[in-house]
């Protein structure tokens, strides 16, 4: 009863100091923060293949550069589309993306899944590079303007004003952020992870191997796509580097591997860590990359469970001794 009054405790301090941020700090931190939250959502998407499937994907950044291009498309072409329809658009594009690749990819697993991915996250930046006339190649698509959030009866809300955005992204991240922990609490989540830890006995158990890995897929990719639909109106720029280059790749990676893929909050202190290493770094330095590959290879030499898998062995050693 008092860890989970101390939990509800926890939860609405956080919840106040997100409310009051935007008066804590200038815009610089708040657009930081904003990156942090983005990028969390983006590696959770990512530790559904990773952590709770078994995969590894060196090609997620395709439904992540989907959902941020489609926003950008929309907004573009389509005068006085609709704040929320436009975000649930990019979610969409990248589930029929992975719906359509999903045949191919739930076929194979190990190097030969990480391969695929990364070939046809490759393909697709090729494609959106010399597609100029309609993805601007490497100079993008820039958001002029953003619509307003309407609520039907209540107000119609600024998006273009930051402070505004900041609060509606917030809640959207934290939103599906939720659903997610939530799927991997339900009959099918622990489902994923049966068939990742012994696909043969799920098997012998009945269950269609294939079908599961491509809802599992399509789950993970639609949220990814949320994810950089957030991104590119947060950015008001979508470009080949930034949402679909090796870098946006290989960047939820080491998030999920710092923090600790077998955990869902692993991601999410991963990317903490990340970023305010590189908000630091860079004020000495440009050799962000180097600085991180640094701290990937030595949590992977020391903590190869990540950060939160070394905390709960030093935890378990020290209930050890107390015991003893």
């Amino acid at each position: 009863m008092r860890n989970k009054l101390s939990t509800w405790i926890l939860w609405g301090l956080v919840i106040i100091l997100l409310a009051i941020l935007p008066r804590l700090v200038n815009f610089y931190y708040l657009n930081l923060f904003l990156a942090f939250a983005i990028y969390s959502f983006y590696a959770v998407t990512l530790n559904l293949l990773l952590g709770y499937m078994g995969v590894l994907s060196f090609g997620h950044a395709m439904f992540f550069g989907t959902g941020a291009y489609a926003v950008a498309l929309v907004l573009r072409h389509i005068e006085g589309f609709p704040f929320l329809p436009t975000i649930l658009i990019g979610g969409l594009s990248a589930g029929l993306l992975a719906a359509i690749l999903s045949p191919m990819l739930v076929r194979v697993g190990g190097t030969a899944f990480a391969m695929l991915t990364m070939a046809f996250s490759q393909l697709i930046y090729v494609g959106a590079l010399k597609w100029r006339d309609v993805t601007g190649g490497d100079d993008g698509i820039g958001i002029t303007s953003v619509p307003p959030l309407n609520i039907p009866g209540l107000a119609s809300i600024d998006m273009a004003d930051k402070i505004n955005f900041y609060y509606f992204a917030i809640i959207f991240v934290a939103l599906c952020l939720f659903l997610l922990w939530y799927y991997t609490k339900t009959p099918f989540g622990s489902l994923i992870v049966g068939v990742r830890d012994n696909a043969l006995r799920m098997d012998y158990l009945g269950f269609n191997l294939q079908q599961t890995r491509a809802i599992n897929l399509l789950v993970s990719g639609t949220f990814a796509g949320l994810a950089g639909a957030v991104h590119g109106l947060h950015m008001k720029l979508v470009t080949t580097v930034g949402v679909l280059d090796i870098g946006t790749c290989f960047k939820p990676l080491m998030m999920a591997y710092i923090g600790g893929v077998g955990s869902f909050f692993g991601p999410i202190l991963g990317s903490g860590i990340l970023h305010i290493l590189e908000d630091v770094v860079i004020r000495f330095t440009d050799r962000i990359g180097l600085v991180n590959g640094a701290i990937f290879v030595l949590v992977v030499l020391f903590a190869p469970q990540g950060l939160i898998g070394l905390f709960r062995t030093l935890k378990a050693k020290w209930f050890q001794k107390e015991t003893a």
